[in-house]
């Protein structure tokens, strides 16, 4: 039995091979001539979309300036599977061939499609959408919003972030703007464009609800932006804007006992995603620093242990003696309580802002040990395996 609750992906999927689903997407038609195709002729070439702010009457101007830079994604992959011949139904042939005979197994493909979203973020044509919407695809498509839609490729993903970047080959495309997610606090409004079941473009409007959300199970780092705006299936990778029109995040999942729209959805904050996003375009991958540090949560039952008054914090359960944990001079059992003069709240947030480290750069880290308060500053390193292909290529 399901659990009453789940945490849902925002990718709208079916799959398509001998028989249709039973729930078919509701996709946006897009006429067989215009894929691929260029500007009408006549029509004026797009601008970049600039940042807006709000009138008297509302958000129409930060909506009219974002939407078309806001895109369907349809991304296909072809699954293939194995099963037994129709002959295998007649028991003669099963008991005379046997069911291990080669010839009685048949290869069928699978057809998977999924619908999601995408923003441009540059005049380039670059699209920043959800790791999910375009996994193992073997050919994605883009939907414009004057109707024209056209392939996009992949330039890299990136699972444990769950952010993909995609390059569509045309000039002059409107893009958004990037905002600084840290900037934004609870209770900000923000609107959330995306094109929900693929209806099309879609804009909805909330507050930010909570920011830093971990632990949730969707991502290896998580530091999530939680909104009220209504967000549903289909609205992976799209924009979650600001006032002014900037992208502070991308939408991903949605926490949900239907798997609709129950007013908590969640979205990869804007600097994150800027990291992986230039990490790609630069390098292809994104690249982290090494630490050699694995960490844990501190429960309260650790914290009294410790002689912390709280549990906030991560506790060092284990350092690689040749990393930099142990350079730096980091013990199993230290608690970190503050990174870069910021109070730690979890393991999960020292985690996630480790991993936007690259190799070179330093973390300063306030820890407890015995009871006492000291600061130590790790610099990171090149993962080891990284490391080990370099010296070998070198």
């Amino acid at each position: 039995m399901k659990p009453a609750t789940a945490l849902a992906l925002l990718a709208t999927g079916a799959f398509l091979g001998a028989a249709l689903s039973a729930v078919v997407p509701a996709g946006r038609a897009v006429p067989a001539a215009a894929m691929d195709s260029g500007p009408a002729a006549g029509a004026a070439p797009a601008s970049p979309v600039v940042p807006a702010v709000p009138s008297q009457d509302g958000y129409a101007a930060v909506a009219r300036a974002v939407m078309p830079a806001v895109v369907n994604i349809s991304s296909l992959k072809v699954i293939r599977t194995y099963e037994y011949s129709p002959f295998l139904v007649d028991p003669f042939f099963r008991d005379f061939f046997g069911q291990q005979f080669p010839g009685l197994v048949v290869p069928r493909e699978q057809r998977e499609m999924s619908l999601g979203s995408g923003v441009f973020v540059d005049e380039r044509g670059t699209i920043l959408t959800n790791y999910h919407v375009v996994e193992q695809a073997q050919e994605v498509k883009v939907a414009l919003s004057d109707g024209r839609e056209t392939k996009a490729r992949i330039l890299g993903a990136d699972q444990r972030t769950d952010l993909a970047v995609l390059r569509v080959e045309k000039d002059s495309l409107p893009h958004a703007a990037m905002g600084d997610s840290e900037k934004m606090e609870v209770g900000d409004v923000v609107l959330a464009v995306g094109n929900p079941f693929g209806l099309g473009e879609t804009v909805t409007m909330g507050i930010i609800s909570a920011i830093g959300r971990g632990s949730l199970g969707l991502a290896d780092y998580e530091d999530f932006i939680q909104t009220d705006a209504a967000i549903n299936p289909g609205n992976s990778g799209g924009a979650l804007v600001n006032t002014r029109g900037e992208v502070i995040g991308i939408n991903t999942a949605i926490y949900s006992r239907s798997g609709g729209y129950q007013g908590i959805g969640f979205a990869i904050p804007s600097n994150m995603a800027r990291d992986v996003l230039d990490s790609i375009v630069k390098t292809g991958r994104v690249v982290r620093g090494y630490t050699g540090l694995a960490i844990q949560g501190l429960t309260p039952e650790l914290a009294r242990a410790f002689g912390l008054d709280d549990a906030r914090g991560a506790v060092v359960a284990g350092v690689d003696p040749d990393g930099p944990a142990a350079e730096a001079g980091l013990r199993r059992g230290d608690v970190i309580v503050s990174f870069r003069g910021r109070p730690v709240v979890s393991d999960n947030d020292v985690r996630t802002q480790l991993s936007r480290l690259k190799p070179g750069e330093r973390a300063v880290l306030e820890i407890v040990r015995d009871g006492r308060r000291r600061e130590v500053t790790m610099v990171l390193s090149e993962p080891p395996a990284e490391a080990t292909q370099r010296r070998r290529r070198g």
